[in-house]
């Protein structure tokens, strides 16, 4: 009894081991499997993960596009009320022209009245003018820029600084800090 007791064991040992294989087996199979089964999951989580980025960029850019876009339209509003009155100054600039040149004509007594009526129109419309920020561009004394200021004749006078404005043959208009038309000078060497 002892001998089927000793085989039964070693039987039963051998089973063990054969069932630990194959439990073994079974496991690694299982494990191939399920790695098997999670590669097209896990690439189409990596996918869809790249098409989350690239949704979100898209986002992102029309977004800052969109914000650009109100910002570059309010900017184009607030410089089209500001400079609104430009084409109507460029238009009124020879009037005021020639009423400075009316201006200067010798006063006598039988012209005085005209004259000063002229005067009266002259300092409403500059008034008016100056009320929507066109102003005269500053020249005599001061150095020649040619932003501002268009060279007409250039002279030489030792007692002036170089560069600096002598005469001022036309008189040049600014609206807001844009230039509507450059003052003609007479400009020292």
């Amino acid at each position: 009894m002892e001998e089927k007791n000793k085989e039964n064991i070693a039987s039963e040992e051998v089973d063990e081991v054969i069932l630990e294989q194959e439990t073994e087996e079974v496991d690694e199979d299982a494990e191939v499997t399920i790695i098997e089964e999670s590669q097209p999951e896990q690439a189409e989580l990596e996918k869809l993960r790249t098409e989350q980025e690239e949704t979100l960029n898209r986002y992102l850019r029309l977004q800052a596009e969109y914000d650009n876009f109100k910002k570059r339209t309010q900017k184009e509003r607030v410089a089209e009320r500001k400079y609104k009155s430009q084409d109507l100054a460029s238009d009124l600039l020879p009037v005021l022209d020639n009423f400075e040149r009316a201006l200067q004509v010798e006063t006598n007594e039988s012209n005085q009245g005209i004259i000063e009526g002229i005067q009266m129109v002259y300092n409403q419309l500059t008034e008016a003018l100056a009320s929507h920020g066109i102003q005269q561009i500053e020249t005599i004394g001061q150095p020649f820029d040619p932003n501002l200021h268009h060279a007409i004749m250039q002279v030489e006078d030792e007692e002036k600084e170089s560069n600096e404005i002598l005469e001022e043959l036309q008189k040049g208009y600014l609206i807001h800090d844009r230039v509507i038309r450059p003052a003609m000078v007479k400009v020292n060497k």
